[in-house]
């Protein structure tokens, strides 16, 4: 199997974290591992210096037009990427990159189409946690995305997940919300399209910082809804 890989890098105002970013992703990368590879940074209309950030570091900059949301800048990566395969992750690396070990260990043994890393298959691994509400909200919020959808997964809002690029193309060019909400779309539409996506446990650890304020992480309830509703009406097809 082809070992190439894109890495995509979704960035609003992520000047102060970017650079040790991506110094950790270009080291696992210089491993060795890779016949090729490549870092995307998707900058989404960032007010600060990322742009400069990610230029510094020899990485790819594509811009959005504007700040369109975190759903739109990975769309926007996953359609550029150039590897057989391609992982985005957060730009805070709460998932450390060598979790990608994982998912392409899932991915060889399998033979996925996907792999999505989670926080609810084995808490073991949470180093630090978030605050108690917040995982409460998380765990409320899977089970209702369950209900609402009949997807499988324990945890589709690590921002952690590989895909073969080939199909990232099918399903990404069909996903349609912009916001935090994404996520789940992308593996419904998957679904859809008869993807075997997994889902494996990873370490991760929250880190300060977040950009999600809690009104918007109450109102991400509604989009398992809306993505139901999508399919429904045939807007994946």
């Amino acid at each position: 199997m082809q070992r190439s890989i894109s890495v995509i890098i979704p960035a609003y105002n992520e000047e102060k974290r970017l650079p040790s970013t991506l110094q950790k992703v270009q080291a696992y990368l210089a491993g060795g591992q890779w016949d090729f590879r490549e870092i995307v940074v998707v900058n989404d209309g960032s007010r600060d210096g990322t742009a400069a950030v990610a230029q510094a570091a020899g990485v790819r900059l594509v811009e959005n037009p504007g700040n369109r949301g975190k759903g739109y800048t990975v769309r926007h990566g996953m359609l550029e990427a150039r590897g057989e395969w391609t992982l985005f992750t957060d730009a805070d690396l709460s998932a450390p990159i060598g979790e990608l070990d994982t998912l392409w260990r899932a991915v060889e043994e399998s033979g996925a189409d996907g792999v999505i890393g989670s926080r609810a298959l084995d808490r073991s691994l949470i180093g630090q946690h978030q605050s108690s509400f917040r995982e409460n909200m998380g765990r409320l919020f899977n089970l209702a995305m369950r209900i609402a959808t009949g997807l499988p997964y324990h945890d589709t809002q690590c921002g952690f997940k590989l895909f073969a690029s080939a199909a990232a193309r099918e399903i990404f060019r069909r996903q349609r919300i912009d916001g935090f909400g994404f996520d789940v779309e992308v593996l419904y539409i998957a679904h859809r399209l008869g993807y075997r996506v997994l889902e494996v446990p990873v370490r991760w650890n929250d880190v300060a910082g977040t950009k999600v304020s809690m009104w918007r992480g109450l109102t991400a309830f509604l989009e398992p809804l809306q993505v139901r509703w999508n399919g429904l009406t045939g807007k994946y097809r």
